[in-house]
């Protein structure tokens, strides 16, 4: 993988910022995870689409693994629309907000990794496996 100094900053509207968050609730008190599409621009990337998915860990409470088959078919619907994949999100139900040793080693894409923490209601955008922080926009 390919080092980032500077991870891109990734615009997330209000209406999808609002469906990860549901789908955060509505899978709790296990981890949700899901894909996020849109296009990469030079200065950011702007996410446009939920991809909800499947967490298939043995865990599920305390770790998270996207169902490989519900993963491949948005991947194939994102390459169909023109669309990028700009982002993973997942929850952690309990906290912390920042990424876990587990969470780190299987980032499997170069893009943003979003985390909902439920616990303190924060929404962080970190590049993994690096580890680096990556700016989450919002609406104004």
């Amino acid at each position: 993988m390919a080092e980032v100094l500077t991870p891109p900053a990734l615009y997330l509207p209000g209406v999808l910022r609002r469906a990860v968050w549901q789908e955060a609730q509505h899978a709790a008190p296990q981890e949700c995870v899901g894909l996020l599409g849109g296009h990469k621009a030079i200065t950011y990337w702007q996410a446009q689409q939920v991809y909800a998915l499947s967490n298939v860990a043995p865990r599920p409470e305390a770790e998270y693994l996207a169902d490989p088959r519900q993963t491949w078919k948005v991947l194939r619907q994102l390459r169909g629309a023109g669309q990028d994949l700009v982002g993973v999100y997942h929850s952690h139900p309990r906290g912390p907000a920042h990424y876990s040793p587990s969470d780190q080693a299987q980032a499997a894409y170069e893009v943003p990794h979003l985390i909902a923490d439920l616990a303190s209601g924060q929404l962080l955008a970190y590049w993994l496996p690096a580890g680096v922080s990556c700016p989450l926009l919002k609406d104004v």
